[in-house]
């Protein structure tokens, strides 16, 4: 979900970026926890990651989730399936499109027992509903295991994508940065909802 990392990811030194991965090293250990299950849903993979803090840039952050996602477990695997959403279009797709898709969905479902996950990062707009429809039709050919092994290299690098917009969400979260480091209430929280 290839080690493809998000190009604000390489090496940056935005500075927002920095001021974002700082608030999240002084998060209080559940904060950082609760917050990390939104870009992976694997309980096991959230507590490594925020065990790890503090990091001293965002290499080390994503090459940290790199090796929990490596190290999750089925059952960590299953968990962070099960929190999943199957990847959606985005609004105002042609309506032939999303019919295919929520078609191709059941059917995935159907036969793997997990929704469908894919990292389209780095694929322009325009670009995601082909290669969306044609990567569901291609990988309902797979054995399970096969699949399996798939989807968590996709879970892998959605997390990529979704701790680099966790770092940008925290430098700017409600306008008001400044009082993230005492921590984030569960509303906060879920105002962080990362997409595909």
């Amino acid at each position: 979900m290839s080690s493809h990392l998000p190009a604000q990811a390489r090496g940056s030194s935005d500075p927002s970026h920095d001021s974002g991965l700082a608030r999240f090293n002084a998060l209080s250990p559940e904060t950082a926890e609760a917050v990390l299950m939104q870009c992976c849903g694997s309980r096991r993979w959230a507590h490594r990651v925020a065990t790890h803090r503090p990091y001293p840039d965002s290499g080390a952050l994503l090459a940290a989730a790199d090796e929990a996602s490596y190290d999750l477990s089925q059952a960590d695997l299953a968990e962070a399936l099960a929190a999943e959403c199957s990847a959606e279009l985005e609004h105002g797709a042609p309506y032939a499109a999303l019919l295919a898709l929520d078609a191709g969905h059941a059917e995935y479902e159907r036969k793997f027992g997990h929704a469908f996950v894919i990292c389209l990062d780095g694929h322009p707009p325009e670009e995601q509903a082909d290669q969306l429809l044609t990567a569901i039709r291609r990988r309902m050919g797979h054995e399970v295991d096969e699949e399996r092994s798939i989807s968590a290299d996709e879970l892998r690098r959605l997390a990529q994508a979704r701790l680099c917009d966790l770092t940008h969400w925290l430098t700017s979260a409600d306008g008001r940065p400044d009082r993230l480091a005492d921590g984030l209430t569960g509303a906060e929280i879920g105002l962080f909802a990362p997409v595909g």
